[in-house]
């Protein structure tokens, strides 16, 4: 089967014309008020032909929308925590008279070339990040673009952009509800090393552990996922089994995935839920209370961070000074099937 040819990019383009990528943006999008001599545009349309360019689909939907759209950047579709999010956006961003376009940052596609073109030439008003870490290279793009944008979900330090909910109490509540109820081993399944809300979590998981006294509260990282979860949650039951500390009867996830996940691998063992181990999930969604046994889970303000993200851009977007928002609504927990006293205790 023949290679299919290489599609030129912006960037082909500014290269052969000898000039930037924006310069060839607006050349090739007629704007007349950028300031270049007729020999330039010339040379970009002649390199642009030459190239055989064609400008990307996602692009040339927007080359004609300078105003009233906002684009909603998640690390995975897949998740289901980012549909509620992403519900919320859109709704408040109608309200508000905005258009909300939603993109996927998964493993191979960061940032892509595509989405990289969007936010170096202004083709929407703003941006809500919901997949920013560490090295993520959309972070240098952003620093060097005049775009208004905000991170969500995901807190970039020193930013003063920042859109959070209260992830600290999720763990307090959570390790409150399983104390109650007699559990001293509790481990924490938590998110990837490096993501701010997770590290936040586990933090205040330790902390709250070791005010309670407990006997033990090991933490296992995983992804978001239901993948994850199984693996985290064999890590944490082959360490009692090892006899580095007492056998863990509770276990409380970063995520409805990664709670998925871990019930399964429970099962897998020859253990029951919740007769031998109980299993707290973080984020409420529907599919929660269909699960076997139902899933009791500290319910997270998804939707409000996702109306209190599209506030806090659109007010940059006005010309008010950006600050970071945390998410007034506090997390609660939703008592289903999955927890209940430890076998043995009164």
């Amino acid at each position: 089967m023949p290679e299919q040819p290489v599609r030129a990019r912006l960037v082909d383009v500014a290269r052969v014309a000898g000039v930037s990528k924006a310069t060839v943006s607006k050349v090739l999008n007629g704007r007349q008020d950028l300031s270049v001599r007729p020999e330039t545009r010339q040379r970009v349309h002649e390199a642009a032909e030459s190239l055989g360019y064609r400008p990307h689909s996602g692009a040339r939907a927007l080359a004609g929308a300078s105003t009233h759209a906002l684009a909603l950047l998640v690390p995975a579709l897949a998740n289901p925590t980012y549909v509620t999010i992403a519900r919320g956006a859109y709704q408040r961003a109608r309200e508000l008279g905005y258009l909300s376009l939603l993109a996927e940052d998964f493993d191979g596609q960061e940032a892509d070339e595509s989405f990289n073109d969007l936010v170096q030439e202004g083709r929407v008003d703003g941006l809500l990040i919901a997949s920013a870490r560490p090295g993520h290279p959309l972070l240098d793009a952003l620093s060097r673009s005049p775009v208004p944008h905000v991170f969500l979900n995901r807190s970039v330090e020193g930013s003063g952009r920042n859109v959070t909910m209260d992830v600290a109490r999720s763990s307090v509540t959570a390790l409150e509800h399983l104390h109650s109820l007699g559990h001293q081993a509790v481990g924490h399944i938590a998110g990837p090393p490096g993501i701010t809300p997770s590290e936040d979590r586990k933090q205040a998981f330790l902390q709250h552990a070791e005010k309670l006294g407990l006997s033990a509260a090991p933490v296992a990282s995983g992804d978001f996922t239901e993948e994850g979860g199984v693996a985290a949650t064999l890590e944490l039951l082959r360490t009692d089994a090892g006899g580095s500390g007492p056998p863990v009867t509770a276990i409380y996830t970063s995520s409805l995935a990664q709670a998925i996940g871990a019930m399964s691998a429970i099962r897998d063992l020859g253990l029951r839920i919740p007769e031998d181990i109980s299993v707290v999930g973080n984020d409420d969604l529907p599919i929660a209370g269909h699960l076997v046994p139902a899933l009791t889970t500290v319910a997270m303000p998804l939707y409000e961070l996702g109306t209190a993200a599209v506030d806090a851009l659109v007010a940059a977007i006005q010309g008010a000074p950006l600050g970071d928002v945390v998410v007034p609504t506090e997390p609660h927990l939703v008592l289903r099937g999955s927890t209940a006293r430890p076998e043995g205790t009164a």
